[in-house]
């Protein structure tokens, strides 16, 4: 039998982060709160930050909410801006204001895994430097990030729609720079579901492209070719389906353990000795 030395030690960890991202209505908050359900049924503490300041309603209770320091319904008011022009401001003022970023996340949750529940407005992953900037600051304080895009289930519905979601993760990969998991959500609402997964998540460019340009005017299939070759030619978009009406957890499962390998989890937890209450 082992013996109770190393029966007490305790495992400690290396700090962790999904950066969680997606246009709105993907089912950024909605998977945070599952995924922090699931992972407190695996003894895995997990804490979620909300970093949307327009965000009104969720269902997890926020460890760290950007509206305690600035909200989008406070610079509308006070500057006039409109909805998101007051949202790029807020995290512009973010980034002008790290150190109360770094008081929240570093003191409290030092060796804790973070959930960041990212806005929807894609143009903050996309085109600004706003999100690069956090993820850089959160790599400074010792965290290990990886970003999870989710699109709606609707952007498998048809190859314009499949492609134009595709590109969209392509370009926030490469804004990014960092390990990146692509889920497809609220899979439970296709209508032929298997068929539709392995038509989108196996595709054939080529069939997609024909079906594509079915539908497009001449003029624009050249354009429709050089966007299928440019995802055919780097093959760094995949996509895992996201099934929350799932009652045994396997759907979450299979994403947890491939965000784990992305952020290497596993191999970032030691062996700790148990201080001396913890023996007692």
């Amino acid at each position: 039998p082992p013996s109770p030395r190393l029966c007490s030690i305790r495992w400690t960890m290396d700090k962790f982060a999904q950066l969680v991202i997606g246009p709105a209505g993907s089912g950024k908050s909605t998977y945070c709160t599952a995924l922090q359900s699931h992972c407190a049924a695996l003894k895995r503490t997990v804490h979620v930050v909300n970093l949307d300041p327009a965000a009104e309603v969720f269902k997890y209770k926020p460890a760290v909410d950007i509206r305690d320091l600035i909200s989008v319904e406070d610079v509308m008011e006070e500057l006039e801006y409109g909805p998101n022009g007051g949202l790029v401001y807020c995290m512009e003022y973010l980034c002008e204001n790290f150190d109360w970023l770094e008081e929240q996340v570093v003191g409290d949750f030092g060796e804790d895994y973070l959930l960041i529940d990212c806005p929807g407005q894609i143009e903050l992953y996309i085109h600004l430097p706003v999100l690069k900037k956090v993820t850089e600051r959160l790599e400074s304080w010792g965290y290990k990030v990886a970003v999870v895009c989710l699109l709606d289930s609707l952007f498998i519905s048809n190859p314009s729609r499949f492609i134009s979601g595709t590109l969209s993760c392509l370009a926030a990969m490469m804004q990014l720079s960092l390990p990146h998991v692509n889920l497809i959500t609220k899979c439970d609402l296709l209508k032929e579901k298997k068929e539709t997964l392995e038509k989108f998540f196996n595709p054939s460019m080529r069939t997609l492209l024909n079906d594509l340009n079915s539908t497009t005017a001449g003029k624009f299939q050249k354009l429709n070719e050089a966007m299928s070759d440019l995802i055919t030619s780097y093959s760094l978009t995949s996509f895992l389906p996201l099934d929350l009406s799932d009652k045994e957890g396997e759907s979450l499962d299979l994403v947890l353990s491939h965000i784990d390998h992305a952020l290497q989890y596993h191999e970032g937890r030691e062996p700790k000795e148990p201080n001396d209450d913890e023996k007692e």
